[in-house]
């Protein structure tokens, strides 16, 4: 599912709502949780997983189409971690 799906489905299932209302409520939500991984937090949705953020130490890289040797600088990446409840439906037979 993309960003745009998620809208159209909450728009459908909410009819007092107009679909730019509903836009502009995901794209608030969205950015809030941007806005604490920048401030270094964690976003945590209970049942379904947490969002943090990790440090990856500079290293050396290879380029793959020429063997060369490249250096990776350091970088923070978004880490998810799934919850309880999303991974026993997953899992559920």
């Amino acid at each position: 599912m993309i960003k745009s799906e998620l809208i159209a489905r909450l728009a459908n299932e909410n009819p007092h709502l107009t679909q730019k209302d509903v836009e502009r409520v995901v794209g608030v939500i969205l950015e809030r949780m941007i806005n604490a991984l920048e401030a270094g937090g964690r976003v945590e949705l209970r049942g379904f997983g947490a969002l943090s953020v990790r440090s990856r130490p500079a290293r050396a890289g290879r380029n793959p189409r020429t063997g060369e040797t490249v250096d990776v600088r350091a970088k923070h990446v978004p880490f998810f971690k799934s919850g309880k409840e999303l991974r026993a439906r997953l899992n559920a037979e």
